[in-house]
């Protein structure tokens, strides 16, 4: 009886896994939970077997004196362990690594020549190399051990390559190589020692005699590669099944929160001429406006789960795209235009009129939208999102069409909080319905109602926060978003501001918006504790990353980018962290 091996994991295993645990707990979810738990479960089903005829066969063996005693098929209890450990710790750096992708963009509905060509030739390599590994188990002696590992693990890989290629390929290294490669190399580390020490020995006779680096076998580091490979692999055709499940409504209307093993492999065989194309179209678009246009939105969505986060982004690309519609029209009377295509999109859309009708009707509408916005109108999930927000988003764009170098529509504090009502009040209030939608949580029309008017009161303070952030951009348009009596408080016009928006008055008519801002803010945000479990932090995040943006602004010295003060990046995740944790 001994303790080294146990001092391995007490040592090298454990500690990452406390580690790694603290650093996602905020934002581990049910879904990871299950992830993890089949991993887990799959890796010491199919390593067991494994494990023990090396040991039967003399290929490894375990000193007495290096383990506590227990066994089960020969393999102390140590080793059992590790199997757990491992794919637990590389799941978490898995899930930690991957959770801002937003996978239904690396769906690919046609079966793309490059694909098909990297699927085949990947297949015959992994194919190759069982054949490769088969041949050596038959052959015996030195290249025995080897063998075993490329039979046992090559048809897994095998299979999960033919399932999930689209993913392995398609997906940031950051999902797929990292997770591999990082782990990888701390267990050579680890083995390294260990093999030093003699916790573990592997026979004379089995092996090549090849080594990486003094003191590891060429086996045990091909051993950690393989195992990694089939946990990320594993997680990537996981992470695949579950896109395809939340992705297409039209082909899976419902999906539980745990979906089956039998419902992930029957989604994996869908074939992609099912996938519907424009849709995937959509999601690409408008993850690609979140990125340009958002930072701190984006930041957020990647906390947000399921079809949450998918409506959201639909969502988020429709009011861009109608904002960008107004504001880049090429006069007052093009802009009125584009409101009036919207309001009569909104009005086919919410038509109780046939279908097909509507349908037709549509069609023809957005024939006169720009090609790139069209998939931000058609896929809006108006089914379960209220008229009155976005009709309200369409009169808060008329009321920029009243600025002029002379004339503000912002007369007072109230006009002010009624405009930031309209252009993101009503956003915030429509995030909340979507956020209801897809809860099971059951609360009162009273909760109800009460958080959804605290939306709009956050959606007022964010907007107020814009404002002050954006004084000089907005001068160089001609507008002026402070109240007209504040500036007569001070003796300035709006031709003063548009003139001169860096004069020293500005910084406390700055000060005096934000601190509107901070007092809609506090009064907003118990209630917006009280949203759904699965929102709530979520949103947090969306609040405080935005927030933060008025915080930076008292600050001396803050960072400009484009004409606007930013957040810098680690800041912004730090923020994100601290709003999950509380």
């Amino acid at each position: 009886m001994g303790y080294d091996y146990a001092l391995v994991h007490l040592y090298y295993t454990i500690p990452p896994a406390i580690a790694l645990t603290l650093l996602y707990r905020p934002l581990f979810t049910i879904i990871d939970a299950y992830k993890v738990f089949f991993l887990v479960t799959v890796a010491v089903t199919a390593t067991i077997p494994w494990d023990s005829y090396l040991i039967h066969s003399h290929v490894w063996s375990y000193p007495q004196d290096a383990i506590v005693g227990p066994t089960l098929f020969a393999i102390p209890a140590e080793e059992l362990f590790f199997f757990v450990i491992q794919t637990y710790n590389t799941s978490l750096l898995y899930l930690i690594l991957s959770k801002p992708t937003f996978h239904p963009t690396y769906l690919r509905a046609r079966k793309e020549d490059v694909l098909v060509v990297y699927k085949k030739l990947g297949a015959w390599i992994i194919a190759g190399i069982i054949f490769g590994g088969a041949k050596l188990v038959y052959d015996g002696a030195e290249g025995f051990y080897m063998g075993l590992i490329v039979i046992w693990a090559g048809p897994f890989i095998f299979l999960l390559w033919s399932l999930a290629y689209q993913f392995i390929i398609g997906l940031p290294l950051s999902n797929t190589a990292f997770p591999i490669i990082l782990p990888t190399l701390y267990l050579w580390l680890v083995d390294t020692l260990a093999l030093r020490r003699g916790t573990w020995v592997i026979e004379n006779g089995t092996k090549l005699g090849l080594q990486l680096w003094d003191g590891l076998e060429i086996e045990e580091a091909v051993f950690f590669l393989v195992t990694n490979i089939l946990i990320v692999f594993g997680l990537v055709a996981f992470d695949n099944a579950l896109t395809i499940l939340l992705t297409f409504p039209a082909l899976y209307k419902t999906v539980s929160s745990l979906p089956s093993p039998r419902l992930l492999v029957h989604a994996l065989l869908v074939p992609t001429s099912n996938y519907q194309v424009e849709r995937l179209e959509a999601f690409r678009d408008a993850i690609d406006r979140l990125r340009r246009k958002s930072r701190s939105f984006y930041l957020a969505s990647g906390v947000f789960q399921g079809r949450l986060r998918h409506d959201l982004i639909l969502l988020y690309s429709f009011c861009r795209v109608a904002d960008d519609l107004v504001d880049t029209a090429s006069n007052a009377a093009e802009a009125r235009k584009a409101i009036d295509l919207l309001r009569g999109y909104l009005d086919i859309k919410y038509s109780r009129e046939p279908s097909q009708e509507n349908s037709s009707r549509l069609n023809t509408l957005l024939d006169k939208v720009p090609r790139s916005s069209r998939s931000a109108l058609k896929f809006l999930p108006t089914h379960y999102l209220s008229s009155e927000p976005l009709y309200d988003l369409l009169r808060g764009f008329e009321m920029d069409l009243e600025f002029s170098s002379i004339a503000s529509p912002i007369r007072d504090q109230g006009i002010l909080e009624k405009y930031g009502e309209r252009v993101a009040g009503t956003v915030a209030e429509l995030i909340i319905q979507l956020a209801y939608h897809h809860s099971n949580a059951s609360v009162s029309d009273v909760v109800r109602y009460e958080v959804l008017k605290a939306g709009r009161t956050m959606g007022i303070a964010l907007q107020i926060v814009n404002i002050a952030r954006d004084i000089a951009v907005d001068a160089a348009i001609g507008r002026v978003y402070i109240p007209t009596t504040w500036l007569k408080e001070v003796g300035l016009r709006l031709e003063d501001i548009i003139e001169a928006p860096a004069r020293p008055e500005i910084v406390a008519l700055r000060g005096q918006l934000l601190d509107l801002a901070m007092s809609l803010y506090r009064e907003a945000m118990p209630k917006i504790e009280m949203l759904p479990p699965e929102a709530r932090s979520p949103m947090k995040v969306a609040v405080e990353s935005y927030i933060e943006i008025g915080r930076v602004l008292r600050e001396p010295g803050y960072q400009i980018k484009a004409g606007r003060a930013t957040v810098p990046k680690l800041r912004r995740i730090r923020v994100a962290w601290k709003a999950l944790c509380t």
